[in-house]
């Protein structure tokens, strides 16, 4: 690897950033990242109470000053540790804290969407239209611990649906409208919600997609559900005629209360429930995790206000829907007073260019996506830094999958010379990340900055022992606000055991296959702390002749042929041993022959082993992913093996997997 920095922070940068002021609150030196890394995990008590003052959190109502002794208790047991067990709290409150004082008229939250929509909603307003719908909620029997899901597009209501919930100190739950109905029905039927607002449709791919047949079939399987709440997005006045037969139907503009102006924040403790999240379900009934009121919080705090630089006077964007946590974490940078700006529909449409003409007209200063999307804009040939104002600028966010080393590239040659790309890497099951940005730091090519603040992550071989500058599994070793409480229904706490702690007693096993990477000869002004390359999902490694590889190192270099689209490798089971198939979608127009096999095989070679090499290489119209547009290596793979997929009501696009069935190629 290189041992020169894409970018360095200027010596300004440093010296305003969060992190440095944070630093500096802790005795520690700007430069030595590595140093107060290596306190907050040694010192987690001390640790997690400077996060919570230097981040401006506050206690619930009746608590003067939040009592924050013990911190910690079990801090020794994964799980069982209790973070902050006599903080009482109030998730909506934090959020809304900017909703009286100089922020009052402020853009809490700027919304736009594909067919040219634009709302905004002052942090005042924010606060009154959660405070209406709270007190309509409450007036339809919603208590604490109660379930209010959502089947709902990226719009503001969504937002004011989730802070109305929390404040009563009931449970949030949402999917986006592109979900199917048995996708719908395997997670919030787990979950039993008693109301359940939706919209009358939503708009993608220039199209306008009616919801309210899906929406009368999902009712219809809620039996405890007691209240639906159509919001008229696509029409002012939906049809509500016949969705339900037991529950009460309302329009949203009539089922908010004119009538309420204040909000009454519910305290509750910190490991109470807040957001029940899934995982993707394409090897069964998603698992339901809950995670915590205080624990999401205050991870929250953390990654945003220090790891991302966040600041009030800011305007971040993560193009998400309302079925990836990436909503949930954008949604927390209200509590920094920060504009939020959300977008729905397709970021191709009406063309490629459609994000940067939002980033460019609301000054965004922080832009998340996916690397999915970054790869997508440089094989359209998008160059927005020539195309576009970026001087707001000034960070970019990556997820959802490794961001491959020549998307690094194109970001710094043809989106912003100064610009921290931070690929960050966590996940669902923690709401928040495990390895982050860093304001502070340089970054390098194909790496992601640091380590998270807090998260004592390290690499095990597979005799369970911590390694440096090696591929392993990547593991916390100790607890961590963020963990989940539990899964939903799981009484005993066995699927979560088996989920995570499994493999090591007492360590969290995350899934992810990464490789911990130390360099002593950066060319670079600042001292090198450890950086973090992830190679794939763990349960998706490649492993021919005994050698594991991670996907992601092939993809990194397929996706340097021009012809392909994109691709997916999966082993096969043959000869006693596994062997490469990689499946490409290749440009329109464009078919596979035996040249353009031998140049993919080629650069493969190249770049990485003879192991890597896949022993087919075979064309498909289509690679099947969720519904956050991840792919799915082990449905192909079960699909090649004439094993069932157990769930592909959690795909965006199942009948992609229609491509891999019956290949006669893969018997040669």
């Amino acid at each position: 690897m290189t041992s020169n920095a894409l970018w360095l922070p200027s010596e300004e940068r440093v010296q305003q950033s969060n992190m440095t002021a944070f630093m500096s609150a802790q005795g520690i030196s700007a430069s030595d990242y590595q140093a107060l890394w290596q306190w907050s995990v040694d010192q987690p008590e001390a640790f997690w109470t400077s996060v919570w003052s230097f981040t401006g959190l506050v206690a619930g109502e009746g608590q003067s000053e939040p009592i924050l002794e013990p911190v910690l208790e079990s801090g020794n047991k994964m799980p069982g540790a209790k973070w902050f067990p006599n903080l009482r709290l109030n998730f909506a409150e934090n959020l809304l804290r900017h909703a009286q004082g100089d922020l009052v008229q402020k853009n809490a939250i700027v919304f736009r969407d594909e067919a040219g929509n634009r709302q905004t909603l002052s942090y005042g307003e924010l606060y009154l239209r959660t405070a209406q719908l709270a007190a309509s909620l409450r007036a339809s029997g919603v208590q604490k611990g109660d379930r209010v899901a959502g089947f709902m597009p990226n719009v503001p209501e969504t937002v004011v649906a989730m802070l109305a919930t929390s404040s009563l100190g009931a449970v949030w739950s949402s999917c986006s409208p592109d979900f199917g109905l048995q996708g719908v029905l395997d997670r919030f039927g787990q979950i039993e919600p008693k109301v359940l607002i939706t919209t009358d449709g939503y708009y993608y791919g220039g199209k306008t997609l009616n919801s309210l047949p899906k929406v009368h079939d999902i009712v219809q399987h809620l039996p405890n559900l007691e209240q639906l709440v159509v919001v008229g997005y696509v029409n002012e006045m939906p049809e509500l005629e016949g969705l339900s037969s037991s529950a009460k139907v309302s329009c949203w503009s009539d089922y908010l209360d004119a009538t309420a102006f204040a909000l009454q924040f519910e305290p509750v403790s910190f490991d109470h429930p807040l957001y029940v999240m899934y995982s993707s379900g394409t090897t069964g009934v998603p698992k339901c995790m809950v995670h915590s009121v205080g624990g999401t919080l205050i991870q929250h705090a953390k990654e945003l206000v220090l790891h991302t630089d966040l600041k009030a006077e800011d305007t971040i964007f993560y193009y998400t829907t309302c079925g990836w946590m990436m909503w949930n974490w954008l949604v927390s940078s209200l509590m920094t007073g920060a504009t939020v700006v959300l977008f729905d529909g397709s970021p191709f449409h009406p063309s490629a260019e459609v994000l940067w003409d939002m980033a460019e007209q609301e000054s965004v200063s922080i832009f998340g996506t996916s690397a999915k999307y970054i790869a997508a804009l440089e094989k359209a040939g998008v160059k927005p830094g020539k195309s576009h104002d970026l001087s707001s600028l000034k960070s970019m966010l990556s997820t959802g999958s490794p961001l491959a080393h020549e998307s690094f590239d194109y970001v710094y040659r043809d989106i912003k010379t100064d610009v921290c790309l931070s690929s960050i890497s966590g996940g669902t099951d923690i709401i928040s990340c495990f390895v982050l940005g860093n304001p502070n730091l340089p970054v390098f090519r194909g790496e992601l900055q640091c380590l998270g603040l807090g998260m004592a992550v390290a690499i095990y071989d597979e005799n369970g022992q911590p390694v440096q500058n090696e591929k392993g599994e990547l593991v916390c070793e100790k607890p961590f606000p963020s963990m989940p409480t539990g899964f939903w229904n799981d009484v005993d706490g066995s699927k979560f055991h088996k989920a995570y702690f499994a493999s090591w007693d007492n360590i969290w096993a995350h899934g992810d296959y990464g490789e911990l990477v130390t360099h002593q000869d950066r060319d670079c002004k600042l001292p090198a702390s450890p950086t973090m390359t992830i190679h794939g999902r763990s349960d998706a490694v490649l492993n021919p002749g005994g050698v594991r590889i991670g996907t992601a190192e092939i993809y990194r270099q397929v996706e340097k042929v021009e012809q392909v689209v994109e691709s997916i490798a999966v082993g096969q089971n043959w000869q006693d041993d596994v062997r490469v198939i990689l499946f490409v979608v290749l440009r329109e127009g464009i078919q596979l022959n035996e040249a353009l096999v031998s140049e993919i095989k080629q650069v493969i070679r190249t770049n990485t082993t003879p192991r890597h090499v896949p022993a087919k290489v075979i064309q498909v119209a289509d690679i099947p992913r969720t519904i956050s547009g991840k792919i799915v290596e082990l449905a192909v793979r079960n699909v090649i093996h004439d094993e069932p997929v157990k769930n592909t009501d959690a795909l965006k696009n199942p009948e992609a997997l229609d491509f891999f069935k019956g290949l006669e190629e893969l018997g040669n």
